[in-house]
């Protein structure tokens, strides 16, 4: 009796030893046929802050995924292999890349499986054509919103203007002096501009063509004709029809309505005012306006005199205050030009009438 008990007792110790050398443990086990790896299987090895990998251009990539901040992203939610579909069993091939960039190269896609909207306007997009051409320097997805701790784009919004600001350095650089850029960054005014509201996100234009160049007057009007928002800073908003009322902005119409292609014979916005280095429009930024005024109007007047700056009259609208010589003159034409045509008018009339009783 003894024997059968030794013998069924190292049967079990044998079996359970068995049991525990096959088994993988918990932290490394791949799922089960049809299950997807749970995401502290993937973090027992992506969790240690020394695991990396090193690429082909011989610098070493950080492999590790800090568990806070994943639980803190947009997408904690989701499980690693919604994204990283490929992988299916631990442990997973190893896949080279030849550098940092490549690594967003290869994973840029999978983005449109929930985002297919955003995925199809950026088809349209100038950096997606920059890519398509073999441009490897092009952002993705990756490059612009991160990949485990993606946060809300707007919040803050400066933060949309730092991400441009990694490959725009010197556009970036511009923007932080100007009038927009100091009262984000500086003062955390959210009212003003960033890199998307001008530019927009996934369908970025291209800037240098064209049919921008003649949109530009609206792009501004959308903040600058917004009269709630423009009555906090004091702003008219009569900016966009005082510049469609000139001749500036009379040319800029008829080139896009007949959609000519001359940008260099309309000027617009950004022409005067700057493009990413706007500054204030009173106080000192006011005299150093008008200071270069002449040289701003001999971009495109080359022969322009001392004196031409002041045959325009800005954003103002004509009025006792503003250009009162000006306003005379418009008033004055107001009832003339009626008067006279309601004189001919009225002559034409007369004539019928006397024409009719003479029958």
């Amino acid at each position: 009796m003894g024997r059968k008990l030794t013998g069924f007792v190292g049967f079990v110790v044998l079996l359970v030893a068995a049991v525990t050398v096959l088994a993988p443990s918990s932290a490394h086990s791949a799922a089960l046929p049809g299950e997807a790896l749970s995401n502290d299987v993937c973090l027992a090895c992506h969790g240690d802050p020394s695991a990396s990998t090193k690429l082909g251009n011989g610098k070493t990539l950080s492999l590790y995924v800090d568990h806070k901040a994943l639980a803190g992203s947009v997408h904690a939610g989701l499980a690693c292999t919604d994204c990283h579909s490929d992988i299916t069993t631990i442990p997973h091939a190893t896949r080279t890349f030849p550098d940092e960039h490549a690594v967003s190269l290869a994973f840029y896609q999978v983005c449109k499986q929930c985002h297919f909207a955003e995925y199809s306007r950026l088809l349209d997009d100038v950096h997606y054509a920059a890519l398509a051409k073999g441009n490897q320097n092009a952002p993705t997805c990756v490059d612009c919103h991160g990949s485990h701790a993606i946060a809300p784009p707007a919040q803050p919004r400066s933060r949309i203007s730092k991400a441009c600001a990694r490959c725009h350095t010197a556009i970036a650089a511009e923007y932080v002096k100007s009038v927009h850029g100091k009262a984000l960054i500086e003062h955390g005014n959210n009212d003003v501009p960033v890199c998307t509201d001008c530019h927009r996100a996934h369908d970025t234009a291209n800037p240098l063509s064209a049919s921008w160049h003649l949109q530009i007057p609206q792009l501004c009007a959308s903040c600058h004709a917004n009269k709630q928002l423009m009555a906090k800073y004091g702003i008219s908003t009569e900016v966009l029809t005082t510049y469609l009322n000139d001749f500036h902005g009379m040319t800029a119409t008829l080139e896009r309505t007949e959609k000519a292609r001359p940008r260099e014979f309309t000027a617009t916005c950004t022409d005067c005012h700057g493009v990413h280095d706007i500054q204030k429009v009173n106080g000192a930024g006011m005299l150093a306006i008008k200071e270069n005024l002449l040289t701003t109007c001999r971009k495109c007047h080359t022969d322009a005199s001392a004196n031409f700056p002041s045959a325009w009259l800005g954003h103002y609208e004509p009025s006792l205050r503003h250009s009162p010589l000006v306003y005379a003159v418009k008033v004055f034409y107001a009832v003339f030009i009626p008067f006279v045509i309601g004189g001919l008018v009225l002559q034409i009339l007369l004539h019928l009438w006397r024409a009719v009783v003479n029958r």
